[in-house]
């Protein structure tokens, strides 16, 4: 009987702190925000630089031809 009380209990602790973790979550801060806005930048440029090589070697297949 007391280890079923025991898990009970466990169980019981283990799902409020789970409930309350949400609680805890920070809003972003400008710091935050403007990493992310970085890393999109950075992301954007390198799709761009991959596509215009991409033109390039398109181009320069066509030469050969």
């Amino acid at each position: 009987m007391m280890k079923l009380m025991r898990t009970i209990g466990a169980a019981v602790a283990i799902g409020m702190l789970l409930a309350a973790l949400p609680g805890c979550a920070k809003k972003e801060g400008p710091a935050e925000q403007a990493g992310k806005a970085v890393d999109n930048a950075v992301e954007k440029t390198g799709n761009q630089v991959e596509k215009a090589g991409e033109n390039i070697q398109d181009a320069a297949k066509g030469d050969k031809k």
